[in-house]
């Protein structure tokens, strides 16, 4: 499909709209109600369209834009062009789509970063921290990582929702791949008691970092 019209493209998301889907979309904080197995087959079927993506972005649909993360060239925006696009991106789905497909694909991440982490907005810090556990992750190297333990220690406990969720995880990353922190790791998490009543399904991971470090590490030692 060449460069198809934006109307286009919205009737045919409009068609896939499902009451059920958005009905539990809606109760993790997402507005849309388009299931995204379809969401992708439609992305296949248009293939990669910078222009089209960012004329979708611009309507303001949630699952427009989560189109529009899966058509565009992730290398194609500049740093604040991205910067404008995470603060529009208040919604859990579109925020975690846009920094995972576009922006840790961008040459402008690690300045991206460590704008973010700094913001006074919580919503635009939660994808800084989301960004620093992907460095602790894959490249650690130049982080100061007692010194990220030290403000999860101090701000975490408090932090809002979905910080304070990126902040554990970033605490449980450095516990599980930097055993020279583990214990302070661990530590930290039995003091602040973050998510430790988090319902968790059976065979799932609790996000309670101390016992998500320890049954990571486990598993990668084959016990």
């Amino acid at each position: 499909m060449a460069q198809v019209m934006v109307a286009e493209v919205m009737a045919e998301l409009a068609a896939l709209e499902d009451p059920k889907v958005r009905a539990v979309n809606e109760r993790h904080g997402d507005d849309h109600g388009v299931n995204l197995t379809k969401l992708r087959a439609l992305a296949k079927q248009l293939k990669t369209q910078q222009e089209l993506s960012q004329e979708l972005w611009e309507t303001g649909d949630t699952a427009a834009r989560l189109l529009a993360i899966l058509i565009c060239r992730p290398k194609a925006f500049d740093r604040d062009a991205l910067d404008t696009m995470l603060r529009q991106a208040r919604l859990p789905k579109v925020q975690d789509w846009l920094v995972n497909y576009v922006v840790k694909k961008n040459p402008h991440v690690e300045a991206l970063r460590q704008t973010w982490c700094a913001d006074p907005d919580p919503i635009v810090a939660s994808a800084g921290w989301a960004l620093t556990t992907e460095r602790v992750a894959k490249k650690p190297e130049g982080l100061n990582l007692p010194g990220l333990l030290d403000t999860i220690e101090a701000e975490m406990k408090d932090a809002p929702d979905r910080l304070q969720w990126a902040m554990n995880h970033c605490l449980a990353q450095i516990g599980i791949d930097h055993a020279e922190h583990r214990d302070r790791a661990i530590s930290i998490g039995e003091r602040l008691e973050v998510l430790k009543d988090y319902p968790t399904p059976p065979n799932c991971t609790s996000p309670y970092a101390p016992t998500w470090i320890t049954e990571i590490v486990r598993r990668q030692h084959g016990e």
